[in-house]
């Protein structure tokens, strides 16, 4: 027979992917009603009402009450937490989870930053995954850059291409092999805009760190959002990041922020790899000359400030650009990312 505590008890086994506690703990069980015929209603409270993995922990909640005996139809209402209940929330934390999944061994984990937006940091990362892959090397990509995803769109790599398992969720899997998560395979549209605060988007990425099922990985590349926010920072003390490349452009201002997140880099004791300028100049298809389209190059004073060398300068070029948009970055070929990859083989 059918009871509220039987039906408590079975929404406590669903878990908030975020915040890693269950939705009847987090207080987001509201307006429980059922009755002698089976029907089951309630309002599923979100801490806000954009929430990208609204559609999941709805489903999660009823397959938990559907194999509930006497379960005849469950009703769900999405409802909101006021402010303060969303600041109760978050002031409680996210539980200790363990460093690193049981069946994943990796070997290398490279993060990739900038310190603005717009220099090319996910172009950069891809271009690198795909490099490497062909040099026989198994790569994996996280996206952390949650409010601002791209590396999906760069492998053509569809919505709700995450998949779960009784040990975690499986990366989707790119044509080369490159395993990939990000919160875009978890949206309906690629479109949705993810509208969350500091401790919702290190959480999320402390799950893609600690629920996906990597396997044997040579190469992790994190992709880190620009800046030096509460997502680059849980990066790097949460996850075992063997080093950072840094991604920059020629314009002074670029280097210029960039050297903030140095600043944070060498503050948390993090080894940088070295300096990748993007976007360095374009080469004159008929004459071959080089044009610095961006002015004259800051990258050695960044170099320098980071106490780490100039990896590659990467030129402007138009097709590898159209790849990109198009999803074919794996059909993309760059001599300089070849020599990049050649330098971190060597470095390992």
């Amino acid at each position: 027979m059918l009871s509220k505590e039987r039906i408590l008890g079975a929404l406590a086994q669903v878990i908030d992917p975020e915040l890693g506690r269950s939705i009847v703990e987090l207080g987001m069980v509201r307006d429980l009603q059922f009755d002698e015929d089976g029907r089951v209603s309630f309002t599923l409270a979100l801490t806000i009402p954009t929430c990208p993995l609204r559609d999941k922990i709805a489903a999660d909640a009823r397959a938990a009450l559907t194999v509930l005996q006497g379960v005849t139809e469950v009703s769900i209402t999405m409802g909101t937490m006021t402010e303060e209940e969303r600041k109760a929330v978050f002031a409680k934390g996210t539980p200790n989870l363990p460093r690193l999944n049981q069946f994943n061994h990796i070997k290398r984990i490279i993060a990739v930053m900038s310190g603005k937006g717009g220099v090319g940091k996910s172009s950069v990362t891809a271009l690198l995954a795909v490099a490497l892959t062909r040099q026989g090397q198994r790569v994996g990509v996280l996206d952390a850059d949650i409010t601002g995803p791209s590396i999906p769109k760069l492998f053509a790599l569809p919505a709700g291409g995450l998949r779960a398992s009784e040990q975690g969720f499986l990366p989707a899997v790119t044509p080369g092999g490159i395993r990939v998560v990000s919160i875009n395979l978890l949206l309906r549209d690629e479109g949705v805009a993810v509208i969350w605060r500091g401790p919702m988007i290190s959480g999320a990425i402390r799950q893609f760190w600690n629920d996906a099922l990597w396997g044997k990985l040579d190469y992790l590349l994190v992709d880190l959002p620009p800046g030096t926010s509460d997502a680059a920072l849980s990066v790097l003390q949460e996850i075992p990041v063997n080093d950072v490349i840094l991604v920059t452009t020629p314009q002074s201002l670029s280097a210029m922020v960039v050297r903030k997140a140095v600043s944070m880099i060498q503050q948390l004791k993090v080894p940088i790899l070295g300096v990748v300028e993007n976007m360095g100049y374009y080469r004159c298809p008929d004459t071959g000359n080089p044009h610095y389209i961006f002015g004259s190059s800051h990258a050695g004073e960044l170099a320098a400030a980071a106490g780490a060398p100039i990896l590659a300068t990467l030129p402007i070029d138009p097709q590898i650009a159209a790849l990109c948009d198009a999803g074919r970055v794996e059909e993309a070929h760059l001599t300089e990312i070849d020599e990049l990859v050649e330098k971190i083989l060597v470095n390992v």
